[in-house]
């Protein structure tokens, strides 16, 4: 009898083990989670239709610190894709992991406080790339043209509903 519950415990155990790791995706390159946001180093990035340079060129990325999602790994390459899900593989050397987004919200207010009762330090434009600084559960702190202040994390592209980041 006790045999067997504990070798049920065992069995059960090793179910949710096998669940929680299939649940979170690792790059096999990086073993970083997939899908993961990064942003992009340069003024101008190439996203190809496949992982190498003989790939055709799909998009050019002008905008740097333009925040894309890595979906996919392959040597060197990352696959991404920007808010709009448009995307391609694009050399590792040219992502950062500094974190940014991308504000989906005309005149989005950065507040002193995740609250949205305390004072407005600044408003920002839909379309403007902001450094993300923190994150809580539906506020994040974002920094953008010498200004500081949190916002909605529903009013911004860049980071998942519910990834906090400290």
């Amino acid at each position: 009898m006790v045999r067997t519950s504990v070798l049920a415990g065992l069995l059960a155990a090793l179910l949710c083990g096998t669940a929680a790791q299939a649940a979170e995706e690792r790059g096999p390159v990086t073993n970083l989670p997939l899908p993961r946001y990064v942003s992009l180093k340069t003024s101008e990035g190439n996203a190809r239709r496949g992982p190498s340079l003989t790939h055709r060129i799909d998009w050019v990325y002008t905008r740097r610190d333009m925040p894309l999602e890595i979906i996919a790994e392959y040597g060197h390459w990352r696959r991404v894709r920007d808010k709009d899900g448009a995307g391609g593989w694009i050399h590792y050397a040219l992502l950062s992991g500094v974190r940014t987004v991308l504000v989906e919200e005309d005149m989005l207010e950065l507040h002193q406080r995740p609250d949205a009762g305390t004072p407005v330090e600044a408003k920002l434009a839909v379309g403007v790339i902001a450094h993300l600084e923190h994150c809580e559960k539906d506020w994040c702190e974002l920094s953008a043209g010498g200004y500081e202040g949190w916002a909605p994390k529903a009013a911004v592209w860049g980071v998942d509903a519910d990834e906090i980041l400290e």
